[in-house]
């Protein structure tokens, strides 16, 4: 595994996405499943898990704090507030400092800890980041100890132009992949300036970029994948990186036909990592044979100039016409 830096620490470059731990929108893991998953991350170099307290409202964090207490290796953990729906500070009203605050203190007890190491706001609306008082509010919380850093997780380009406007922001996370590529022009050089890390999530589009689906494939009724196939739930953007299914499944095909030929999963994580400005990327993974896939991504070698440009015509002459929704 390699390493890069995020504020003084260095973390794993495939980092660990745990969204489907919380067994609400990807299907049902267990909770040995999620430890046997955690723990082979861990034991394969891995110190970076990303969860967040809506997946499966605490039952993600939970299992990582589980998993913590069983482990001795050093893990950085990031998660997310921002999206709960509780009374009487639910969505979209949650973002004051005694709402903030007892979101906080919920993760600090899942997952066994006295301090976060990332807190990161949860694609929160766009005017709350306008007004700023969001992070002001982490910044007390991060003089009170509870968090050692904060972060934004945000599903705009101009929103990420928002957050870098405050330079104490540690990190950005953004979906980030082969079907959602113009980001990088965006703004990673002002980010790499800044100090502030990037980090990768929907690497693989949701699946689309495993190669695995076909245009017959049908999800369970409670998978994000159907039921937000079309931005009903939430952004668009998160399910499928704004494709429809279909086109995404020949546009896949077609990104296959570029790559040098291999695991199009772990190229696709590879072509990620490939961007200087990216700090680790956040593939999720529902059996433990998924992480060591993922993994084995580090180990690639780089994609020639050819490859890369041949990539990008493809993204700006017949993806990026496709992408539904803000970005």
């Amino acid at each position: 595994m390699n390493y890069r830096e995020f504020k003084g620490e260095k973390i794993a470059e495939i980092g660990l996405g745990t969204w489907q731990l919380g067994s609400a929108d990807w299907g049902v893991v267990d909770d040995d499943k999620a430890l046997e998953i955690l723990h082979t991350y861990a034991n394969a170099g891995g110190n970076f898990i990303d969860t967040a307290d809506v997946y499966g409202m605490g039952a993600s964090e939970r299992v990582i704090g589980k998993f913590l207490k069983e482990t001795d290796k050093k893990i950085y953990v990031a998660t997310k507030l921002g999206r709960r729906g509780d009374a009487p500070n639910g969505w979209p009203q949650n973002f004051s400092y005694d709402a903030m605050r007892r979101h906080v203190e919920d993760s600090l007890t899942h997952l066994g800890t006295d301090q976060l190491f990332l807190e990161q706001l949860h694609c929160i609306p766009t005017d709350e980041l306008k007004k700023g008082e969001v992070f002001n509010h982490l910044r007390r919380l991060q003089e009170e100890g509870l968090i050692k850093h904060f972060g934004v997780s945000v599903e705009t380009a101009e929103e990420a132009l928002i957050c870098l406007e405050h330079a104490d922001v540690a990190s950005l996370q953004i979906i980030f992949n082969l079907f959602r590529q113009h980001l990088a022009d965006s703004f990673f050089d002002k980010a790499q300036q800044q100090g502030t890390a990037l980090i990768a999530r929907v690497p693989l589009a949701s699946g689309l970029l495993s190669g695995k689906f076909t245009t017959e494939t049908v999800f369970a009724e409670k998978d994000h994948r159907n039921y937000n196939a079309n931005g009903e739930a939430f952004n668009v953007g998160e399910t499928f990186s704004g494709l429809a299914f279909d086109k995404g499944v020949a546009l896949a095909e077609k990104i296959k036909a570029i790559l040098p030929g291999g695991d199009l999963a772990q190229q696709s994580i590879k072509w990620i990592l490939q961007h200087p400005s990216i700090t680790t990327v956040i593939p999720g993974a529902s059996k433990p044979s998924q992480v060591v896939s993922n993994m084995a991504a580090a180990t690639l070698p780089d994609f020639d100039n050819v490859v890369m440009n041949d990539l990008a015509n493809l993204y700006n002459n017949e993806i990026k016409p496709e992408i539904r929704g803000v970005y």
